[in-house]
Order: C-alpha cells, then sequence, then structure tokens
C-alpha cells in the first residue's frame, strides 16, 4: 500500500512467520541489537525495490513470497505491543497487475459491504481487505454530495447493486471520480463506466501505470482530466462547483502520492494511505467470524503501528522513516493540512475518526509538524 521513493515499491513479505516466531524474540533481537551490525535472518519483512529506471512513481506495497527477497539489510527494529520486529530493504520486480487486482476484491462484495452516512452528505462503502489473508486493513470508498447537488467519488469501490441505490438517493449524478494516490485506482473504470460524464481526477503517473496494466480487465484506459503534479499543485482547479466544496492537498512528499481533501461543510477530510486507523473494525463488520482471517505475528504488529491512539511513537517513526521520501515536501503539507478546519477523518484502511479527526492528526504527524524529531 506504500512506497519509500517514486521508483522503489515496498513488500511486505510474510511467508517466513512461523521461522520469526521461533527465533526472533524479544531476548534474541536485545542481544542481537548489542553487536555491531545487527542482523537478521528470512522472515517477515517490509521491502522495497525498483521495478525499473523508466517507471517513474511505479512503486507500490505488496507482499511478496520469501524467495523473491534478495539480500536484505536491516533499517530499524521494531518493538512494539511486546514483541519485536525487524524491518528490511531488497531490490526485486514488481507483481503483475493482474494478480493485484483480484486479490483486491471480495468474492461477494455484495454480502460484505458496509454502507452507512457518516454526515448528511457523505456515505462511506466499506469491504474488508487483507494483504494474501495475513495483514486486514480494511478498504473504503467514499462518496460526498457537493453543495451543487453533483456526486463526487474517492477511492471507489466495487460497485455494487447496493452501492449503485446509494448514489441513486444521493441524486445520481456523480460528477467527479477520484483517485486519492498512486494505488487507490482499481475501480475507477468501473464506476467510469457507469457515469461516463464524470471527470477522473488522480496524482502524476497513475494514468501512465495503467496504461500499462491493460491486461488487468477491471483497468480501463480512460482519460484523467485532472492531474496533480509536483510542478502545478498550487496551481490546480478543478471545476468551481468543486472548488467552491473542498480545500486539497498534493502530498507529493508522500511515498504513495496522496491526494488529501476538506470537504468545508462539513468539516471532514479524507484520505487514503496518509494515516491508517487500525483495526478495520467497520470494514470487517459483516463478514462471518469463521471468514475473518486470523492475525500472525506481523499482522499484529502492523496493526498496533497503524493505530493512531495512544502510543504513537511507532508509528511516528514509521511516517518519518518509510512514508515520507521527501520530508520537506512533506512537512510542507501536513502544515497545510493542519491549518484546515475538520473534526472528522475518513480513512481508506480502518475506522472513521468522528470528531477527534484533527487531534489524531496533530499527535500523528507532531514531528513533521515541528520539522524535526
Amino acid at each position: 500500500m506504500l512506497r519509500t521513493s517514486a521508483s522503489r515499491p515496498l513488500y511486505l513479505n510474510t511467508s517466513h512467520l512461523p521461522a520469526l516466531h521461533k527465533s526472533l524474540s524479544l531476548q534474541t533481537l536485545q542481544q542481537q541489537q548489542q553487536q555491531q551490525p545487527p542482523t537478521i535472518q528470512p522472515a517477515p519483512s517490509l521491502a522495497y525495490s525498483s521495478p525499473s529506471s523508466s517507471a517513474r512513481g511505479s512503486s507500490v506495497f505488496h507482499l511478496q513470497p520469501s524467495s523473491s527477497i534478495k539480500r536484505p539489510r536491516v533499517i530499524h527494529p521494531i518493538s512494539t505491543c511486546s514483541q519485536t520486529r525487524t524491518f528490511t530493504q531488497s531490490r526485486h520486480t514488481a507483481i503483475p497487475s493482474t494478480a493485484m487486482s483480484s486479490k483486491l476484491i471480495p468474492s461477494k462484495p455484495e454480502d460484505v459491504m458496509v454502507i452507512r452516512n457518516v454526515t448528511p452528505n457523505i456515505a462511506t462503502f466499506s469491504v474488508p481487505f487483507s494483504r494474501y489473508g495475513k495483514i486486514k486493513i480494511g478498504g473504503r470508498g467514499t462518496l460526498v454530495k457537493l453543495t451543487s447537488g453533483s456526486l463526487a467519488v474517492f477511492s471507489p469501490v466495487a460497485l455494487t447493486e447496493a452501492a449503485k441505490a446509494k448514489v441513486t438517493e444521493m441524486g445520481g449524478d456523480v460528477r467527479y471520480i477520484v483517485a486519492l494516490d498512486f494505488e487507490h485506482h482499481i475501480f475507477v473504470s468501473e464506476w467510469a463506466k457507469a457515469y461516463p460524464s464524470a471527470k477522473l481526477i488522480g496524482p502524476e503517473g497513475l494514468p501512465e501505470k495503467r496504461a500499462k496494466q491493460q491486461d488487468d480487465p477491471k483497468i480501463g484506459n480512460e482519460e484523467f482530466a485532472v492531474v496533480f503534479k509536483k510542478d502545478n499543485k498550487r496551481d490546480i482547479h478543478i471545476d468551481p462547483e468543486f472548488d467552491a466544496d473542498f480545500d486539497y492537498e498534493y502530498v507529493d512528499g508522500h511515498a504513495n502520492l496522496e491526494i488529501v481533501f476538506l470537504y468545508k461543510p462539513e468539516r471532514v477530510v479524507i484520505q487514503a494511505d496518509l494515516l491508517f486507523n487500525l483495526p478495520p473494525t467497520e470494514q470487517y463488520s459483516k463478514v462471518p467470524e469463521a471468514e475473518v482471517p486470523q492475525d500472525g505475528a506481523i499482522g499484529k504488529v502492523f496493526a498496533c503501528v497503524q493505530n493512531p491512539r495512544g502510543d504513537v511513537k511507532w508509528l511516528r517513526r514509521f511516517n518519518w522513516y518509510v512514508a515520507s521520501k521527501d520530508k520537506n515536501s512533506f512537512n510542507e503539507s501536513m502544515g497545510r493540512i493542519a491549518q484546515w478546519d475538520f473534526v472528522t477523518m475518513i480513512p481508506c484502511h480502518g475506522d472513521v475518526m468522528e470528531g477527534d479527526g484533527k487531534e489524531i492528526f496533530q499527535n500523528v504527524f507532531e514531528w513533521h509538524l515541528h520539522g524535526h524529531k
């Protein structure tokens, strides 16, 4: 889901989970950290790689089989929730796009999708999603009714019959389809076909990425009307009706090229991977208990790191060392978002932060807001 740089995708390796459980105990890692330098045996790892030197901005977070991870080296040990894990980096190529979309879609999305109104003019479509059945993070699309009556959908999920009914209930006039970052675009084509007059909006590099994934039946060749770029992000205007209701910030300093939106009439921020809020309770609330993936060690650690309530030191470190590929630009973007007036934050992964969204944001990104740790 995240990328460490525009050309280096992150891979999360979970195939050696039992080995980690046996060999990387807290005592063992404490002993390793006293040695110079620390080393790591094959184990669940968060690694990044470059798919090609020419594919700018095409790197992504993926889970990758351990056999493909080469020459790992330690970046940073993570100790949380009474567990200690080590993140590694490596070089490799990306997973084919066809495999990706097939793993992002629940077999029966209609049965497990939770649709609700967060505010009178905002509805969310929450679905289960776990990386290779190991890490539950959930997924979420957000539908907003503008004061003009037009609709905008952000990070769209599967367009089920229930989702279509919700669109109709809110007026039916979908004018904007927004890919919130470099990764949240799989269902853009599905919505664009259903609502052909809608403008497509996304970050730089995404149209080119989609053009290279035409072997994936879920991805079409639709043209993007608005593309956010680092050199034009202060000059972009979408439409008068859209701009009247939304402020937006292109976080080009984030590894996934995030576009963050503020719906001003109801003081709600909508974002994809800038900030998770795990566990994804709502997104798994309609999944039968017997079918909910069980958390392994790596899943539990990731859920602890990506929980923005309570002690957030490891989440701050994750954002500082991993998510922010250009700290100066990232810090500037966080400062701009901090100036917005909002109370609720809707993430793609994890539960909606209702009422205390800004306080959570300011706490998690304290280092970036101050410009130092």
